[in-house]
C-alpha cells in the first residue's frame, strides 16, 4: 500500500506538470503571456518517499543492510530521527496529546496530497528484502515455459552486484515509468463508480465525492482553470454566440477575429475578463461564459419564438385568404337563398292578411270559407288570453275575460267550470275545524243576516271552540257536571227576573244540557228537549233570552243573558239544541216568563252608549247605539 500510494503522489505530480506544460504551450503559440499560478506541488511528499540518504525509501534500505539487530522498530527510531519536523510526516512520538489517541506505537502518518494515511511499521523490513538468491534465478532462468524465462533474464546473473531491495526496485521501476509518460501526449481517462451494489439507476453522492477527491481530479481541474477557465475557436465561439450582437447576425463576412472582437465588444466583456489570442478567445471567469451562456439561451428562445411567429403568420395569412374566398361565395349564395325566401314570405303574408281582413269583416257571419280562418285564430287568441288570466279564488267574479261576440256561451260554460273547480279545490283543502267553522257560519247567516245590526262586522270573526278554560271552572262545578263533555263555554251576566239585577255567570253548553254556573253551584239546568226557543232583538246589543217551560212554582222562567259574543254564543245554542225554527228575532219589546201566571217585558231603544237598567215602567230596559250594517 505504502508503494501504490507513492506511485499515485508521482503519477499526480507528473499529471500537474503535464497541465502546467500543456497551458504554457497553449499560451506561447496563441501569443498569450504566461501568468504564475498557484496550486499546491506535491514534489515535498514524493522527495520525503524518494529522497536520496534522507527519503523514506533510503532509511528503510539503510535498516535492511545495516549489520547488528535490525528491527521494524529501530527503523521507526531511524524515521523520527532523519525527519523530525516534516509537514507531512507524523508519529507516535512527534505528535500531540490528542493525536496520539488516534496512533499506535508502530504507527507513522503521512499527509498524502488526497487525505492522511496511517502505516504500521510491523514488517517492512521483511516484505522489503529481495530473498530470491542467485542460484534460484539460474534454476528459473533455465526453464522451458516462455513465460518464466521472460521474466528471469539471463543479463541479470551476470553482475556481481548486491540485489536490490522491492522498494529501490519499485522506485527505479517508477522511474522509468514516468521518462516514458514525460515522452507522450496524455489523455485523461477517469472512471467513477457510482453505487457499490452495481445497480443501474443510483448514484451514490458520499462515493463519488471519495473517488474525485483521491483521484486528483480537483486539483487537476484548478490548475487546468487557474489561467482561464475556457477557451475556444474563433469560427466556433462566433458560430455560436454570433446571434448576440446585430453586426454578427445573420452572416459575418470578415474575419473571424474581428467578428468575435466586435460580438465580445458588444456583449459587454471586461479587458480582464478575456484574451485574444490568434487563433483563440480565453474567457478568465466561468461566471463570464455562464453570462453569456444564458443571454444565448434567451436569444435562442426569442429567435425561435419570431421565426415561428413568422412561418404561422405566413400560414395563417395562406389560410385566412382561403377562408375569405370561400366565406364570400358562401353568403353570396346564402343571401340569394334568403332573398327568395323573404320574397315567398312575403307573398304569403300578402294572402294571410287579405283573408284574415275578409275574415274579420265576417266574423258575425256564420262560418264560411271565407271566415274560417280568422274565427279560429279569434278562438285560439281568446283562449290562450284567458288560460293566463283566469280568476284565481271564488270571490273573484269580475276578472273574467270578455269574449268575442261568437264565443258568449262557450265562455259562460268554461267560467261556470272554473267557478266549479276552484269551490271544490277550496272544499277540499279546507281542515274539519275550518268546515265546522264554515258550517257554523252559515247557521249564524241564516239567523241573523239583514235581521240583527252588527252582524257584518261578526262575519270575518272566527267563532271560538270555547270562551272558557278548564281551569277557569270552579273545580266543585266540575265534579257536580260530573263526566258531561263541556263542548262550548262563555261567561255571561244574568239579569234576575224579579229587580233585574246583574249577576256575573258560566253559560256551559254540553251535548244534551246548558247550565248555568255560578263559581261553584249550578243555577240552573236547561234540557234541550224542552226548551221553547230563544230570542234577541233587532239591535247591536248583547242580551238574549233563553225560554223555558214553567209549568208551576217549582220550576224557574226564562232566563235573561248578556254576553259579548251574542252571535257566536246563540249560533252554538241553536245548533246543538236544533232549535234554528223556534229563534226569534224582535223589535221594540221582548215578552218573557217571571213564573207561572207572570210576565216581564225587555224595552230594547237606540241611544248614544249601551245601558242595561230597570225602568219607571218596571221594564228591563236595554239601550244600544245604533248600527246601521245588517
Amino acid at each position: 500500500q505504502f508503494c501504490i500510494n507513492y506511485c499515485n503522489e508521482k503519477l499526480q505530480q507528473l499529471l500537474i506538470e503535464l497541465t502546467l506544460k500543456s497551458e504554457q504551450e497553449e499560451y506561447q503559440v496563441e501569443g498569450i503571456q504566461w501568468e504564475p499560478i498557484q496550486y499546491f506541488n506535491n514534489k515535498i511528499i514524493c522527495d520525503l518517499v524518494e529522497q536520496k540518504y534522507k527519503g523514506i525509501i533510503s532509511i528503510l534500505d539503510e535498516e535492511c543492510l545495516r549489520p547488528g539487530e535490525a528491527t521494524d522498530l529501530t527503523f521507526l527510531r531511524r524515521l523520527e530521527e532523519k525527519v523530525p519536523a516534516h509537514p507531512h510526516f507524523l508519529t507516535h512520538k512527534l505528535a500531540d496529546q490528542k493525536t496520539r489517541k488516534t496512533m499506535c506505537r508502530g504507527d507513522f502518518r503521512m499527509l498524502h496530497y488526497a487525505g492522511e494515511v496511517t502505516y504500521n511499521v510491523t514488517g517492512f523490513l521483511d516484505k522489503n528484502n529481495d530473498l530470491l538468491y542467485r542460484n534460484l534465478k539460474e534454476v528459473m532462468s533455465g526453464s522451458t515455459n516462455f513465460i518464466v524465462k521472460e521474466c528471469f533474464v539471463t543479463s541479470e546473473l551476470d553482475t556481481k552486484r548486491r540485489p536490490e531491495t522491492v522498494a529501490t526496485q519499485f522506485k527505479y521501476s517508477l522511474a522509468g515509468l514516468i521518462d516514458i509518460l514525460m515522452s507522450k501526449e496524455p489523455s485523461y481517462v477517469r472512471c467513477i463508480k457510482p453505487n457499490d451494489a452495481k445497480q443501474p439507476g443510483r448514484f451514490d453522492n458520499v462515493l463519488v465525492r471519495h473517488q474525485v477527491k483521491y483521484l486528483g481530479l480537483m486539483e487537476h481541474l484548478r490548475v487546468r482553470r487557474a489561467g482561464f477557465a475556457y477557451r475556444r475557436k474563433f469560427d466556433a465561439f462566433l458560430k455560436r454566440y454570433k446571434m448576440l450582437c446585430p453586426d454578427t447576425w445573420p452572416n459575418w463576412h470578415g474575419p473571424a477575429s474581428e467578428g468575435v472582437a466586435r460580438l465580445v465588444k458588444h456583449i459587454g466583456y471586461k479587458q480582464e475578463d478575456y484574451k485574444m489570442g490568434k487563433t483563440k478567445i480565453f474567457i478568465r471567469f466561468p461566471k463570464t461564459l455562464f453570462a453569456t451562456e444564458d443571454a444565448y439561451q434567451a436569444s435562442k428562445n426569442a429567435l425561435v419564438a419570431r421565426l415561428q411567429a413568422k412561418y404561422k403568420g405566413k400560414l395563417q395569412r395562406g389560410e385566412f385568404q382561403k377562408q375569405k374566398k370561400a366565406a364570400i361565395k358562401i353568403e353570396t349564395c346564402w343571401r340569394g337563398i334568403q332573398a327568395r325566401q323573404d320574397a315567398g314570405k312575403r307573398a304569403w303574408a300578402v294572402k294571410v292578411i287579405k283573408k284574415f281582413i275578409k275574415g274579420f269583416m265576417l266574423r258575425n257571419q256564420p262560418v264560411c270559407p271565407e271566415n274560417k280562418d280568422y274565427l279560429a285564430f279569434a278562438r285560439y287568441n281568446y283562449l290562450t288570453n284567458l288560460r293566463k288570466k283566469l280568476p284565481k279564488n271564488v270571490l273573484d267574479k269580475k276578472s273574467w275575460l270578455k269574449p268575442p261576440a261568437f264565443l258568449a256561451t262557450t265562455s259562460e260554460l268554461l267560467r261556470k267550470l272554473q267557478m266549479r273547480t276552484l269551490v271544490r279545490k277550496y272544499c277540499r283543502g279546507m281542515s274539519a275545524q275550518r268546515k265546522l267553522q264554515m258550517q257554523q257560519k252559515v247557521v249564524a247567516s241564516s239567523l241573523f243576516k239583514g235581521k240583527k245590526d252588527g252582524y257584518l262586522q261578526s262575519v270575518t270573526k272566527p267563532f271560538s271552540d270555547s270562551r272558557l278554560r278548564e281551569e277557569d271552572i270552579n273545580p266543585k262545578a266540575l265534579q257536580l257536571i260530573r263526566n258531561e263533555r263541556i263542548k262550548y263555554g262563555v261567561p255571561v251576566i244574568k239579569y234576575n227576573r224579579n229587580g233585574f239585577k246583574p249577576r256575573p255567570r258560566q253559560l256551559l253548553l254540553m251535548q244534551n244540557k246548558a247550565y248555568i254556573v255560578e263559581e261553584d253551584k249550578i243555577k240552573q239546568k236547561i234540557e234541550y228537549s224542552t226548551l221553547k226557543g230563544v230570542s234577541v232583538s233587532n239591535l247591536s246589543d248583547g242580551v238574549f233570552v233563553i225560554h223555558v217551560p214553567c209549568e208551576n212554582h217549582k220550576q224557574k222562567g226564562d232566563v235573561i243573558l248578556q254576553c259579548e259574543h251574542v252571535f257566536e254564543t246563540v249560533t252554538k245554542l241553536c245548533t246543538m239544541a236544533s232549535k234554528q225554527n223556534s229563534f226569534k228575532i224582535v223589535q221594540g219589546s221582548l215578552k218573557f216568563t217571571i213564573e207561572p201566571g207572570k210576565e216581564g217585558i225587555v224595552d230594547f231603544t237606540s241611544g248614544h252608549e249601551s245601558q242595561v237598567f230597570k225602568g219607571k215602567n218596571g221594564h228591563l230596559m236595554v239601550m244600544t247605539p245604533r248600527v246601521k250594517s245588517r
